[in-house]
C-alpha cells in the first residue's frame, strides 16, 4: 500500500421492501422503477409469487439511498395497489408490507434502527400511512416480532384500529385502501420456502406449527404453511432468522421428519431473495458429510473476498467494564466442536481466555441435548413403549439438532468478544474516531449480548422435552432425562449470566431493554419448566407418574 490513506469504504445498507402485488407485472415494474431511479441504490434480487400476490426485493446503497428507495417504491404501490381488492396465501396487511434495513459495512444495528425509524415517519407523514415498528427498531419489546405485528392480516388489523386498539407507532389511526406498513431494522435472515407432495392444508399448517419456535420447534425460525393450487401441493414457508446458528439443512429436516407423519414427501425448495454464503455452506457441509469443514478457510470467494483485509497487530486493551473476561479465540483449527471431551476441559482449564463461561453454557446445553437423545433412543421400540416409537424419532432429531446448534454456539462465543475486542482496538484520535469506535463497541457488545442470549434460549427450549421424557420415557433412563434437564438449567443460568455482563457494558437503549425484557421472560420460563422436571422426576420414583 502507498504512503497515502487510504479510503474509507462508503457505508452500505441493504433494505428489502416486500409489496403485496405479485401478478400484475406493469405494478411491479412501476415500483421496481421508482426505486432504482434513486441515485445510488442498486437492485440486488426482484422475486414475485402470484400464489403469494406479492413481490419481493432486495436493494443495497448507502443508508440515504436506501431510505429514499424505500419512500419511492412506497409511494409507487400507494398509488397502484387496493388493499381491498387483494388476495393472496402469503399474510400481509399493506400495499408496501414490510421495509427492514440490515447493516451491511460501515454501519451499525443502532444506524439501521435510527434509519428505520426516519423513514417511518416520513412514510406517516408525506403518505398518511399508518406505521408499526417492529424487529430491532420496535418501540415496545411486543410489537418485535412481525408476526405478532401483523396479526388478523389487512381485515384484522383495520377493525382492531377502527375500535381504538393496536394503533400504529406513527401516521393516522385508521386503515384506508393502501393498509398499513412494518417498518425495522434486523440481521439478515433467509425466506426458505419447501414445497411437499399432496393438497390437505390442514397437515401443512400442523407442520408448520412443530417447526415453529413459537410452538416449541427450532429457535429463530417463524412458519406458516398453506395450500399451492397452482401447483397441485402445499408449501412450509419460513424465516430463518438466524440462518447460521439455525441454517437451512436443519429447518428442512424437521419439515422433511414432520410431513413423514402426514404421508407427505418434499418436492422441492427456495430461497426467496438472498442468502449468506455461509448458511449454504452449512448445508452443503452437513449433507456432504463432510468432517472439519471450515468454510472460511475453504471457500474460494470467502478467501478471495476476506483478502488483504487483516487487522494490523494492536496492544490488546483491557476488557471493558462488566465485560466477559475474554480476550482471544482459539486457533482456527482448534474449534470446540472437533475438541475430544479432555481436550475441551484442558483448553478451559488453561491460562488462555477463551473458551470461557459462555463456551461452557454452551456445552452443558450440548451434553443435556445429547441426553436427551440417548433417552428417546433407549426408549424407542423398547418393550411396553411401542405407542411412543414416533414421538422418540422426533425427540431424537431434534435433539442431535439442538446439540450440533449448541456445540457451535460455544465458538461463536469467543468470536463474539473478539468482535468487542477489535472494536476496542479502533483509533480514538479524533471526535469523529470516538464516535465511531463507541458506536462500533456498543454494537459489537450486542452481539457478545445476543450469543449466549440464544444459547439460553436454545437450552430452555429443550427443557418442556426433559420433562416429556422423565414422565414417559424409559423407566431404566429417568435419571439420565433428570440429568439432561438439570444440565440444560444449567446452561440457562451461565449463558444470562453472560447476557447481564455484556448488557450492564451497553448504553441503554431500546435495544437493551428488548434484551434484558428477553432474558428475563427466558429466565423465568427455565425456572418454571426446571421445577415441572424436578416434580416429574419426584413422581415417577414414587410411581404415580
Amino acid at each position: 500500500m502507498s504512503g497515502a490513506a487510504a479510503a474509507t469504504p462508503e457505508p452500505l445498507v441493504l433494505v428489502v421492501p416486500n409489496f403485496s402485488e405479485g401478478r400484475r407485472a406493469e405494478v411491479m415494474d412501476a415500483i421496481v422503477a421508482a426505486m432504482t431511479s434513486v441515485p445510488g441504490i442498486t437492485l440486488l434480487n426482484r422475486q414475485s409469487d402470484p400464489d403469494h400476490n406479492r413481490l419481493d426485493t432486495t436493494l443495497i446503497g448507502s443508508p440515504e439511498a436506501a431510505r429514499a428507495a424505500a419512500i419511492a417504491g412506497a409511494a409507487k404501490a400507494v398509488e397502484l395497489i387496493d388493499m381491498e381488492q387483494h388476495q393472496g396465501s402469503h399474510p400481509r396487511m399493506g400495499a408496501v408490507d414490510v421495509i427492514p434495513f440490515i447493516p451491511i459495512r460501515g454501519v451499525t444495528m443502532d444506524d439501521c434502527v435510527e434509519l428505520a425509524r426516519n423513514c417511518a415517519r416520513e412514510l406517516a407523514e408525506t403518505l398518511s400511512l399508518p406505521v408499526y415498528l417492529y424487529e430491532r427498531a420496535a418501540s415496545t419489546p411486543e410489537r418485535a416480532s412481525l408476526a405478532d405485528v401483523r396479526r388478523g392480516e389487512y381485515e384484522g388489523l383495520r377493525a382492531d384500529v377502527a375500535e381504538g386498539r393496536r394503533l400504529p407507532d406513527m401516521g393516522p389511526h385508521q386503515l384506508g385502501k393502501a393498509g398499513a406498513t412494518a417498518v425495522g431494522a434486523r440481521p439478515p435472515l433467509v425466506a426458505f420456502n419447501v414445497y411437499l407432495s399432496g393438497s390437505d392444508e390442514r397437515a401443512a399448517k400442523e407442520v408448520a406449527k412443530r417447526v415453529r419456535e413459537r410452538s416449541g420447534g427450532l429457535v429463530h425460525v417463524r412458519a406458516i404453511g398453506f395450500a399451492v393450487p397452482e401447483r397441485a401441493c402445499v408449501q412450509v414457508s419460513m424465516n430463518l432468522l438466524d440462518p447460521l446458528a439455525t441454517p437451512p439443512y436443519r429447518a428442512l429436516e424437521l419439515v422433511r421428519l414432520e410431513a413423514a407423519r402426514f404421508g407427505m414427501q418434499v418436492l422441492d425448495t427456495e430461497i426467496v431473495g438472498l442468502i449468506p454464503q455461509a448458511a449454504l455452506a452449512e448445508s452443503a457441509a452437513h449433507y456432504l458429510q463432510l468432517r472439519g469443514f471450515k468454510p472460511d478457510a475453504q471457500v474460494i470467494e470467502t478467501l478471495v473476498a476476506s483478502h488483504g483485509s487483516g487487522v494490523a497487530a494492536a496492544e490488546t486493551p483491557a476488557a471493558p467494564p462488566g465485560a466477559e473476561g475474554e480476550t482471544s479465540s482459539p486457533p482456527a483449527d482448534s474449534g470446540i466442536g472437533t475438541m475430544t471431551v479432555d481436550g475441551f476441559l484442558e483448553a478451559l482449564a488453561s491460562a488462555r481466555p477463551t473458551p470461557g463461561g459462555g463456551a461452557a453454557a454452551a456445552m452443558s446445553g450440548a451434553a443435556g441435548a445429547a441426553l436427551l437423545a440417548m433417552v428417546a433412543r433407549l426408549t424407542s421400540g423398547r418393550k411396553g413403549y411401542g405407542a411412543l416409537e414416533g414421538r422418540m424419532a422426533e425427540v431424537a432429531a431434534l435433539a442431535d439438532a439442538e446439540r450440533a446448534a449448541l456445540t457451535a454456539f460455544a465458538d461463536q462465543d469467543a468470536a463474539a468478544f473478539d468482535a468487542v475486542m477489535a472494536a476496542l482496538r479502533l483509533p480514538r484520535r479524533t471526535d469523529g474516531e470516538r464516535d465511531a469506535r463507541t458506536a462500533a463497541v456498543q454494537s459489537a457488545l450486542t452481539g457478545a449480548a445476543e450469543v449466549p442470549l440464544n444459547v439460553a434460549r436454545r437450552a430452555a427450549a429443550l427443557l418442556p422435552t426433559a420433562r416429556e421424557l422423565v414422565e414417559t420415557g424409559n423407566a431404566n433412563a429417568v435419571s439420565d432425562a433428570y440429568s439432561a434437564g438439570q444440565l440444560l438449567h444449567t446452561a440457562v443460568a451461565g449463558a444470562l449470566a453472560n447476557v447481564s455482563v455484556n448488557l450492564a457494558a451497553m448504553s441503554e437503549s431500546s435495544r437493551t431493554q428488548v434484551l434484558r425484557s428477553n432474558a428475563q421472560r427466558v429466565r423465568r420460563g427455565a425456572a418454571a419448566q426446571l421445577a415441572a422436571v424436578e416434580a416429574a422426576f419426584a413422581s415417577r420414583l414414587s410411581g404415580t407418574a
